[in-house]
């Protein structure tokens, strides 16, 4: 099934993949500073990540979704490339392309990344407004215990 909805500057795109209750769910900004097919990676590997797509689950071709984002087939390839050199995705050629097997450990660095840019820009947020080190650790410290 594949519905294309167009909310004033934006694009989603849902598709159910073939047998799979998964749904990938990608919104294109033309607001946003990325460029598209950075916007379509980071959708896909934070989807991946959070378990809306699991390991196997058929992502549409590249010309599919490119026609139903209607936008360039050169961008959505990029993305694939970018997804597949990132070990997100596989593609089996006259197949088409999956999402990957997960390695646990791939999983773990991949989510470490992520929490490391969370957390630089939390710091970049205390040096410009006076919070030291020490306050900084202990906001991170009780969150961590709260949160868990």
């Amino acid at each position: 099934m594949h519905t294309v909805y167009i909310l004033y500057i934006a694009y989603i795109y849902d598709i159910r993949l073939f047998d799979s209750e998964a749904l990938m769910n990608i919104l294109i900004s033309n607001s946003d500073g990325r460029p598209i097919y950075e916007q379509i990676t980071a959708q896909v590997k934070s989807q991946i990540l959070g378990g809306q797509l699991a390991s196997g689950d058929a992502l549409p071709s590249i010309r599919a979704l490119a026609r139903d984002l209607r936008i360039s087939v050169i961008t959505t390839k990029r993305a694939y490339e970018d997804l597949e050199r990132d070990g997100f995705i596989e593609t089996i050629p006259g197949k088409g392309s999956f999402v990957a097997s997960k390695n646990p450990e791939f999983l773990r660095e991949e989510r470490l990344r992520v929490a490391e840019g969370h957390l630089a820009k939390a710091v970049d947020v205390a040096k410009t407004s006076g919070i030291t080190q020490d306050e900084l650790a202990e906001l991170l410290a009780l969150l961590y215990q709260s949160e868990g």
